[in-house]
């Protein structure tokens, strides 16, 4: 049963562990992908690349595949969590592996894989390597979902209450934040060449797996986390969240599931391709290295104090009553993602971030806040799976497909130093999300009819 505060030592662990997990999410998520761009394809030839698959492809092959690959990973790694009543030993040796793998993406190479599989011809050794990227992807995925989606969160669940998780969700999207800030501020270093993927993708192994050995000395196991159900077996635990009975009895959990779902897809449209759309199209369209004008910078500086300020106001309406906040968030998301569809010029595409990034930001501190209240107490890690399902699987799969079709039904390509041409992301990637932000609305609005109230149990502060 949770403490109705968290200790200073959990507030550490947690933040400490979002950290790095956000740092390693963020590394595959947005570096991989221009890893294949300027270190994979990089230096192949029209033939070689006409031999192999788009680029764009192997993103959208990639995400979904590790997606899949999260998703069982979390469903057998949670429920046996659950059964073991062990989650520090799977978050922390999960983060020690996790680490080691992310550093070993820093020894792919064309020249590496040609050598181990004994190939001379362009095109094989082009697609042997995005296949060794994609696979090698999947077991960093693997010891993610383990580490982090079954036992971290599920630890997270056990440790708090409905009371202090709105307060926790809204530190959480910060630190995602700042790792993503952290992990883009030394990534770019790499994407610009002037920092080899090799040493980019070893340090910051190097930092998650650090993480997890310190995990071993600070993660406590929750008292008290006891089920009522708990003789029951392991592979009636594994799809106990597909039963009928336990959707009827907890339909809210699943309306908050489909509307982050809706959410989520929309965002996986664009993002995997984000970082390469700003590197091939928006920054040679708005002048190049010198993109960064007086008007920019004070249109960016206005737009992050609006941000700044509209966060603190749909998180206070949010106190109140989360439906407050939550259908200005489906308003301004798919608002936000028109305007960025609609021009390359970076001062609409900075106009354009403003509701795009409130609306995600805050409706997925509020759903992913009632998701804990909703999960039934004491069976965290049984419902990760089915939370997997609705964040990881369905976005990550049908997402960055949905992206791949846009780009390649526009057809914008970017010709390199070599003078060949390499298909790139278009705008249309944000029009496409918009269309599925739109349908966020179907189950938010049975949800606000059902209401987000629950109840909850005090217990003393933790020491």
């Amino acid at each position: 049963m949770a403490k109705e505060n968290l200790s200073k030592r959990n507030w550490f662990t947690i933040c400490l562990f979002s950290f790095m997990g956000g740092v390693a999410w963020n590394v595959e998520n947005m570096y991989f992908n221009t890893f294949l761009y300027n270190s994979v394809y990089a230096g192949t030839s029209q033939t070689a690349q006409a031999g192999a698959m788009a680029p764009t492809t192997a993103i959208s092959r990639m995400v979904a595949y590790s997606a899949i690959a999260a998703v069982l990973t979390t469903f057998v790694m949670g429920t046996l969590s659950d059964k073991l009543k062990n989650r520090k030993l799977f978050i922390s040796v999960g983060y020690i592996f996790w680490g080691i793998v992310t550093g070993m993406f820093g020894l792919i190479t064309k020249e590496n894989v040609a050598g181990l599989f004994h190939l001379s011809d362009d095109a094989k050794i082009l697609t042997s390597t995005v296949w060794v990227v994609i696979i090698m992807d999947i077991v960093m995925t693997f010891m993610g979902s383990t580490s982090n989606d079954a036992a971290f969160n599920a630890w997270v669940t056990d440790v708090t209450t409905p009371k202090i998780r709105p307060i926790l969700e809204t530190v959480l999207t910060v630190v995602g934040f700042v790792s993503a800030g952290a992990v883009m501020g030394v990534g770019s270093f790499a994407q610009a060449g002037k920092v080899s993927y090799q040493t980019f993708f070893i340090g910051l192994g190097v930092f998650v797996t650090l993480c997890g050995v310190a995990g071993l000395f600070l993660i406590k196991e929750p008292l008290n986390r006891t089920r009522k159900d708990d003789s029951s077996s392991y592979w009636a635990d594994l799809f106990y969240g597909f039963r009928v009975s336990v959707i009827k009895e907890n339909i809210r959990l699943y309306l908050a599931l489909l509307a982050i779902g809706f959410s989520t897809v929309a965002y996986q449209v664009f993002f995997p391709y984000l970082l390469v759309y700003l590197q091939y199209v928006i920054i040679p369209e708005n002048g190049g290295d010198k993109f960064l004008t007086t008007p920019v910078i004070i249109t960016a500086v206005i737009i992050v104090i609006a941000l700044v300020a509209g966060i603190v106001i749909l998180l206070k309406l949010g106190a109140k009553n989360k439906a407050y906040c939550l259908v200005p968030c489906a308003v301004l998301m798919p608002l936000g993602l028109f305007i960025l569809s609609s021009s390359t010029n970076i001062i609409i595409i900075l106009i354009g971030v403003l509701p795009a990034v409130l609306g995600y930001v805050i409706s997925t501190i509020q759903l992913n806040a009632a998701i804990k209240d909703f999960i039934p107490e004491g069976k965290a890690g049984l419902f990760q799976g089915i939370r997997m399902i609705f964040v990881v699987l369905i976005p990550m799969v049908v997402g960055p497909k949905l992206g791949d079709i846009a780009s390649r039904t526009s057809n914008v390509k970017y010709m390199n130093e070599y003078g060949v041409e390499t298909l790139v992301p278009s705008s249309s990637i944000f029009l496409y999300a918009a269309i599925i932000a739109i349908f966020v609305f179907v189950p938010l609005i049975f949800l606000i009819k059902k209401g987000f109230e629950v109840e909850t149990v005090s217990e003393e502060a933790e020491s």
